[in-house]
């Protein structure tokens, strides 16, 4: 809490010229695993033989072992600077020098700073004796100059042989971790959920350090394999900015190498500790399945029956002639219908990456008027390798209209259905599905008999 009421006076002397560096262009390439590229151009002048040059603003999260550098020269050597100005770093630095404390009356305290920590601090005064200060946040601080190590951004110091002296765009691209990105979608159900008009964007979260404006950005949605995937933590506060919606496509989607990468068609900015929404692109009049689902054969052990709850989903094809045929990066599906005066939330699901042609299934939620009883009935020993399994499933519909619930039955291994009150269908070597009516506030049962064979 003191450090908010700190002011912080720093009369800085540094030896030396800092040269104005023109940044001709940034482009920066965000994946969906926490990392991104940026391929940055610069104007620098750059001294014949052997010279030292200051990168500046480049990424706090930046992989230095990851910079690639194209220029008319070599350069011969790189260090990373990344001991950045802060309170606590200042003061840690004046252990055993002398510093001024300025109370809000302008009475002036001095001596050589022997302790500094947690708001208090401890001070040798010129005359002799300890000053020590339990609270500071009552105090200005005034110290001679920054101490040395100690820079105001994250810089890149390169040592470079160049055989002529000019100035040259000079290419520098790397790899830096605190670049994220992710879709979100808006499904709006049409009043009897048979269509659906869905949105996407996509957000982008830049806690890299630095700040990229007029960035050409690009998107790469897919999984890429990392050696080493580092994850930073940050407690700046984050700003969140939406981009107003553009008539039209804003990004051109194309293939890349086994994955997708979408161009925003125009520079925008990337401001550090921000996250920038865009619209991804729009579909109206999407066809759409509503199934009612219930997952069989989940009781717990030794109990013969259970109440479940069913599911509701809805399944759509992404396909052309659906309004569709995108790839559809992964992300959360936010479902909205409306209750006839306004749109409401009714349930959200996570998709992954999903290409063109293939279907979407989301779950909602749980069917308030649908109830199930399930029972194992019967459990019969026809010899050591073989018995006989019966169940009853018995699903009450209290809704106002008809309903079909799809019952998906799990079996295991090595079995054989011998009877059913309704027709299966195979789902694959250990499912089942049946597909079950029930009339409006009605129920009906399904009756099953398995035989294990072992």
């Amino acid at each position: 809490m003191f450090r908010k009421s700190l002011i912080l006076l720093i009369t800085v002397f540094i030896c030396g010229q800092i040269f104005p560096q023109e940044r001709k262009s940034v482009a920066v390439t965000v994946y969906n695993q926490n990392i991104g590229i940026v391929k940055d151009v610069r104007n620098l002048d750059i001294k014949s033989g052997k010279s030292e040059i200051e990168i500046r603003d480049v990424a706090q999260m930046i992989d230095p072992t990851s910079v690639h550098i194209n220029l008319d020269g070599e350069v011969i050597e790189q260090n990373y600077k990344y001991d950045l100005v802060n309170f606590d770093k200042i003061l840690q630095k004046y252990i055993d020098k002398d510093i001024q404390l300025i109370s809000e009356t302008g009475e002036m305290l001095e001596g050589k700073l022997l302790s500094n920590y947690g708001g208090q601090i401890v001070l040798q005064k010129k005359e002799g004796g300890l000053l020590m200060i339990p609270n500071t946040g009552k105090y200005r601080f005034n110290v001679s100059s920054l101490p040395e190590g100690l820079i105001t951004k994250p810089t890149l110091v390169w040592l470079v042989n160049s055989s002529q002296s000019k100035k040259q765009d000079v290419e520098i691209s790397y790899q830096t971790s605190g670049f994220n990105w992710h879709a979100e979608y808006v499904a709006v159900l049409n009043e009897n959920d048979s269509k659906l008009d869905l949105n996407s964007w996509v957000s982008v979260e830049n806690n890299s350090g630095a700040t990229y404006d007029n960035a050409l950005l690009k998107l790469v949605a897919g999984d890429v394999n990392l050696v080493r995937p580092t994850l930073y933590a940050t407690d700046e506060v984050r700003l969140y900015k939406t981009e107003s919606v553009q008539a039209g496509q804003q990004f051109e989607e194309k293939e890349f190498f086994e994955y997708h990468i979408y161009n925003l068609e125009r520079p925008t900015n990337l401001a550090n500790n921000e996250t920038k929404q865009i619209s991804l692109f729009g579909a109206s009049n999407v066809n759409i399945t509503k199934k009612f689902l219930y997952k069989s054969g989940q009781r717990y052990w030794n109990n013969s029956s259970s109440t479940g709850k069913v599911s509701v989903v809805v399944e759509f094809e992404n396909k052309e002639n659906n309004n569709l045929g995108v790839p559809m990066p992964k992300g959360k599906v936010r479902v909205m219908k409306s209750d006839g005066k306004s749109i409401e939330f009714v349930g959200e699901d996570m998709i992954d990456h999903t290409p063109r042609e293939e279907k979407v299934k989301l779950k909602i939620g749980d069917a308030f008027d649908i109830v199930v009883e399930e029972t194992q009935t019967e459990f019969k020993k026809i010899s050591d390798k073989v018995n006989e399994q019966s169940f009853e499933i018995k699903i009450k519909n209290r809704k106002k209209e008809d309903v079909v619930v799809e019952v998906e039955r799990y079996l295991g291994l090595n079995w054989d259905l011998i009877g059913s009150s309704i027709e299966h269908q195979k789902k694959d070597a250990q499912n089942i599905t049946f597909k079950v009516p029930v009339k409006k506030n009605d129920e009906n049962v399904l009756k099953f008999k398995v035989r294990y064979s072992y």
